[in-house]
């Protein structure tokens, strides 16, 4: 996400922060580069304008003149307007009414609603407990409403049926009574889309939304569509009373325009972003972390927050426990701790929220080979028997031709993972001894080049992926 601008961006900047001394010259030279960068990242021409002179004025004043470090000041300065041009802060959606909570979903065909409906739903139920009705209005495409249905079950939804012979209205209004007598909390209204904004269209939807009144009127957008997303969210919103915006496919903008857009020309919100295509692949925006994001500072709090969501505890702590007796770091729990590193993301999700981490330009193409490789991990483990897994050694010549067979691979493969299998089984337990998780974050942090050190590329990856094998997985 925001790859090609967070490195456009970085490369500006870092010539500017070296400087002692700030002067109208360099700060106009790379003022220029900065503007390049954000109209090739396809940020609308008014949000360019008005963030540039924004920066241009603090930057030329006090602030950056009487500062320590003129330079730094000058990144803190862009990110400081990064985040007003987004909003200043993540915006949570108004749900205090008499329940249901009514959310009508808008956007044009193929923006992402019907799954925008599902993930929002998981998110409301699982994070904030409620209990969450679904609803199609879109009478012109049966599978929408089977689409939905399908998405419903999937995260735990209640679904309200509905028939392409209904009137939207009479859906929604049947749909309320409904949630009404099954004391739901909130109900997420999917609508029609077209494939373009027009009149007919708009007259529809205005129509739907003065029958309904819904407390959030949430527009979906594609976020690959650049600043166009900003033109229609706009003529969305000069049509609707939107509360907030919804940017899908955010995974897929490696640009950004979009999310630096959509707030100014607008004036709404944004309020989520979809990370990928999972029903659970959907974040609160946050203007913050995703400046620092752009400049390549991070999203660690996002980071830890993810961890705490997505990484089974209880796994957790029954293998720290297993390490504290003593007991060896088996096949099982290679197996599982690669499952929960795909529950996260993968590696490149990750590290795509660690500092410093979009310098290294090399080590993209590495990661890819890394995901695939650690696809590959899984799938020889799964080929092994309960006995092989929890028993590594046992597995001889004859084994390891049969596993590779059943996994597709060479044996060398599987000769390389039992190999990385073992560098990790030695570093689990030095974790499991008393004071070894502190020895082993020591050791961590030697190989990531120290505090504030930054990997270097392809230091970090297993062997046979590009690096030299300092981590075990």
């Amino acid at each position: 996400m925001f790859n090609s601008l967070s490195e456009r961006l970085g490369q500006t900047l870092k010539q500017i922060t070296g400087q002692a001394k700030l002067t109208e010259d360099n700060i106009k030279s790379s003022l220029r580069e900065v503007r390049m960068a954000l109209l090739e990242a396809d940020v609308a021409l008014p949000v360019v304008k008005a963030f540039i002179d924004a920066v241009k004025t603090r930057a030329v004043g006090q602030e950056v003149s009487q500062a320590l470090n003129p330079g730094q000041q000058f990144l803190k300065i862009v990110q400081s307007e990064l985040v007003h041009v987004m909003g200043e802060q993540n915006e949570a959606l108004d749900l205090k009414t008499q329940p249901p909570a009514v959310i009508l979903m808008a956007g044009l065909q193929g923006a992402g609603k019907t799954t925008t409906t599902a993930k929002l739903s998981r998110f409301l139920s699982e994070r904030e407990k409620k209990k969450v009705m679904v609803v199609s209005a879109d009478v012109y495409r049966p599978a929408a409403i089977k689409q939905l249905e399908t998405l419903a079950g999937e995260v735990g939804a209640l679904f309200h049926p509905s028939d392409v012979a209904q009137k939207p209205e009479a859906i929604v209004k049947g749909a309320i009574d409904a949630a009404r007598k099954q004391a739901v909390d909130v109900l997420i209204v999917d609508t029609a889309g077209r494939l373009a904004v027009d009149e007919a269209m708009m007259a529809e939807i205005q129509t739907l939304h003065k029958a309904v009144n819904p407390i959030e009127t949430l527009f979906v957008v594609d976020a690959m569509t650049g600043q166009d997303a900003a033109n229609t969210a706009k003529a969305f919103s000069d049509a609707l009373p939107l509360t907030g915006v919804v940017l899908s496919k955010a995974d897929g903008d490696s640009r950004g325009g979009a999310a630096l857009s959509v707030r100014h020309i607008t004036g709404k919100p944004i309020k989520f972003m979809g990370m990928g295509e999972k029903v659970d692949a959907l974040e609160p925006f946050y203007p913050d972390r995703i400046a620092s994001r752009i400049l390549d500072m991070g999203d660690v709090l996002s980071l830890i927050e993810e961890v705490e969501r997505k990484v089974d505890k209880q796994k957790a702590e029954k293998l720290a426990s297993k390490l504290k007796k003593g007991k060896g770091f088996d096949l099982e729990d290679f197996r599982e701790q690669l499952a929960q590193m795909n529950n996260m993301g993968g590696l490149s999700g990750m590290m795509d929220k660690l500092p410093g981490m979009g310098q290294l330009g090399q080590a993209a193409a590495q990661m890819q080979g890394a995901e695939k490789q650690f696809s590959q991990m899984g799938a020889i483990i799964d080929s092994m028997t309960p006995l092989e897994r929890r028993f590594p050694d046992k597995i001889n010549g004859s084994r390891k031709r049969r596993i590779a067979m059943g996994s597709g691979t060479q044996i060398q493969d599987v000769n390389r993972l039992l190999k990385q299998h073992k560098q990790m089984a030695k570093m689990m337990k030095k974790v499991g001894k008393k004071g070894g998780m502190q020895k082993m974050m020591r050791g961590m942090g030697g190989m990531m080049g120290g505090p504030g050190g930054g990997m270097p590329p392809g230091g970090g990856l297993p062997p046979g992926m590009g690096g030299g094998g300092k981590f075990p997985f």
